[in-house]
């Protein structure tokens, strides 16, 4: 057990911070180690996280991260973080075919987790893991940041307050040219479009449409994708109807530069949700398709704060999971996930 689940009033009693490590020192990574330094020198967050530590494959690597972004300490291999007892949070920013190894061996050694996205490779993976996490009492949650943003209250509640009538349909695409990078085209790594970029569209529905509260279930899912020549699906097209007629239509790709938008469309009209990836502002429409308001999301820090922020809350209230993304919610797209590989006849090589 982690020096501080549940213990939110001594650690408040005696100043003590949630101590963050990253394990990994990539892009992410380093989006990650800005975000807590930044949050460190935030008054909201300063007394609740404390950018620790990082722990890479090459210890010069992992002192150059460490120098650069004012991290105590550092290591040149994952045993050693995991050795540490003063890290109370690991945040894993490695490829998503080893977040399942990873996450057990972080919960094993008594560290609670936030796990980039996608959670794992696949949905027998993450049962894996949160078995584990189950069995340990830690907190184990999936660093999706859209979950946690303010801009998912704002659109549940434009929607609840029928701003735009009764939800019909939605799109919602997110697109970026990414092959440069070795991982993304990788089958051993989980390449592929739907992992990385795919997975935000379906968690945009999942949010807005209601499903996370099980207001509507998903009764067929259609779906194709133009393969990349190592495998993987380069670009995606899903089609999802829900059991209420509600439909929606999601496209992604690692291949090109999209909007990134995502819609929602009602009997009343209509919202435009800038980004889907980190919406800036929500456009509402009437049934004329004209601009009736503008909705500016609050200004953040990176985005990375809320679920760093939600992982160190729920660590001191001595719990397992985070609201904002439940294990239930983690599963449901993990599978859904599943179910349109399945669709395409993709299997990973660990499969």
């Amino acid at each position: 057990m982690s020096r501080l689940n549940g213990k939110r009033a001594e650690a408040q009693e005696q100043g003590l911070k949630i101590n963050v490590a990253i394990l990994g020192a990539g892009g992410i990574a380093r989006t990650m180690a800005n975000t807590l330094v930044q949050m460190a020198g935030d008054s909201r967050y300063s007394s609740l996280v404390e950018p620790y530590a990082v722990a890479a494959r090459d210890a010069d690597r992992a002192s150059d991260f460490a120098q650069k972004y004012g991290f105590d300490v550092s290591y040149g291999s994952y045993d050693e973080l995991l050795a540490d007892p003063n890290v109370d949070l690991v945040y894993i920013a490695t490829p998503h075919a080893l977040h399942a190894e990873q996450g057990i061996a972080c919960l094993k050694a008594g560290k609670n987790i936030l796990v980039e996205k996608s959670f794992t490779a696949n949905a027998a993976q993450a049962r894996q893991l949160l078995d584990v996490a189950d069995q340990t009492g830690l907190l184990c949650t999936e660093a999706i940041w859209t979950r946690y943003m303010p801009s998912r209250a704002i659109i549940s509640d434009l929607i609840n307050f029928g701003e735009i009538g009764e939800v019909q349909a939605a799109t919602a695409n997110l697109c970026y040219p990414t092959t440069r990078k070795a991982r993304m085209t990788d089958p051993a790594m989980a390449g592929g479009a739907l992992l990385d970029v795919g997975v935000y569209p379906l968690n945009f529905f999942d949010m807005a449409l209601g499903a996370d509260t099980s207001e509507r279930k998903i009764s067929s899912v259609s779906t194709f994708m133009v393969p990349y020549k190592t495998g993987v699906d380069a670009t995606d097209s899903i089609t999802l109807q829900y059991d209420d007629g509600v439909m929606a239509t999601a496209t992604s790709s690692m291949m090109c530069c999209s909007d990134r938008s995502g819609a929602i469309w009602g009997t009343k009209g209509y919202m435009v949700c800038q980004n889907i990836n980190d919406i800036q502002g929500i456009d509402l429409y009437n049934l004329d398709h004209k601009l009736t308001r503008h909705i500016d999301i609050p200004a953040q820090l990176t985005g990375y704060e809320y679920e760093v922020a939600a992982a160190a809350d729920a660590i001191l209230d001595g719990k397992t999971e985070c609201l904002e993304i439940t294990h239930a919610d983690t599963l449901r797209i993990m599978r859904l996930m599943d179910q349109i590989r399945d669709i395409w006849g993709l299997k990973y090589p660990f499969e």
